[in-house]
């Protein structure tokens, strides 16, 4: 298993995370993921530990916390060779504070995470969503206080803008207050928004991106393409996956597969390894229902692209830039004219 820096820390994380999403099976949105029981995600956590992929990441949402109380205890006997992620800030309830990122709900989640993971400390604890309606500097004060206490080591965020990170980062320079390490974040061949600016914000201020969904909700996964429609029993027959252009995602597909006979990896596999040659990126969070699909997704990281495979994939899955990045590319391709596109040429920043 690769390591890699996380950020600016000085901690070094295996480039494959297990999320767990699927376990528990509480509720009809993560039903509908998956339904992994005890036994089942005791196989899995094995199959990490034996690969090296010791990261497993949850967040106090999934299946109303019983994805926490799984994972806990599963790891409880080998807790200090686990890096251990979780998240707050979704819902949890119909309470006027039942959700965000207040100060007080940050310092009640941290508790309540510690207590169903049966840990005393959290290595990288997530705001999970933006939340406009909380202080910035409230929400990094009750950060300070966890890491000062030793509940949690390193604290990230996930699903923010490009200048809702920015600004973070900012206070807490301006207030020497902890800085977050990490962004978790959408990221994929079908979906490239985030090199517009949460990817050079990254390479800028050494935040890291861990990226979930890394298949787009299974849309890379190999199931499905112009030739496959998907299995009855998967979410992809559910409308369930990331809603994407399907002609758009059929073109990228067509090259995967053209790559994969050629190389003998799976579609899901080239599209692990390209997203793991990208700027920033720091490690992916891969699912799995089953043991046979966790060991086929970690042999991505054993993928060498060649260039001609690279700029393929590059070409069919770059997507035209919004305002004011058509403008910028414009205005730079009249003084270099070999920039055909700065929001993919990221060695330009």
């Amino acid at each position: 298993m690769i390591y890699r820096r996380l950020g600016n820390s000085g901690l070094k994380i295996p480039v494959m995370t297990l999320g767990t999403a699927t376990f528990g099976g509480v509720g009809d949105i993560f039903k509908a993921w998956g339904n992994t029981q005890l036994q089942e995600a005791k196989e899995l956590i094995s199959v990490c530990l034996e690969n090296g992929a010791n990261a497993f990441d949850t967040a106090d949402c999934y299946s109303n916390g019983k994805a926490e109380e799984i994972l806990g205890a599963l790891i409880k006997d080998r807790r200090k060779e686990i890096f251990l992620s979780t998240k707050t800030g979704m819902s949890l309830g119909d309470g006027e504070n039942d959700s965000g990122t207040s100060f007080a709900r940050i310092m009640q989640s941290c508790e309540e995470s510690l207590k169903r993971l049966q840990t005393d400390y959290i290595d990288l604890y997530y705001f999970h969503c933006f939340d406009a309606l909380t202080p910035i500097e409230e929400m990094l004060r009750a950060i300070e206080i966890l890491i000062k206490q030793g509940k949690i080591r390193y604290f990230g965020v996930s699903n923010y803008s490009a200048w809702h990170l920015m600004k973070m980062l900012s206070i807490c320079e301006k207030y020497n207050l902890p800085k977050p390490v990490a962004h978790q974040a959408y990221y994929s061949l079908a979906a490239r928004e985030l090199e517009w600016e949460l990817l050079p914000l990254g390479i800028d201020q050494k935040v890291g991106t861990l990226v979930w969904s890394p298949l787009s909700g299974s849309l890379l996964s190999g199931k499905i393409s112009r030739t496959k429609t998907p299995p009855n029993d998967s979410r992809l027959s559910t409308n369930a996956a990331w809603s994407v252009d399907k002609e758009k995602l059929f073109d990228i597909i067509d090259v995967c597969e053209e790559i994969s006979k050629q190389t003998g990896y799976s579609v899901a596999q080239i599209s692990l390894a390209w997203l793991l040659t990208r700027p920033s990126v720091s490690g992916l969070i891969i699912g799995a229902k089953t043991k046979e699909q966790l060991v086929e997704n970690f042999k991505a990281t054993q993928i060498t692209l060649s260039c001609e495979h690279l700029e393929k994939l590059d070409k069919v899955s770059r997507v035209r830039p919004v305002y004011p990045y058509w403008h910028q590319q414009w205005t730079v391709s009249h003084r270099d004219p070999h920039c055909l596109d700065i929001t993919t040429d990221l060695t330009r920043i």
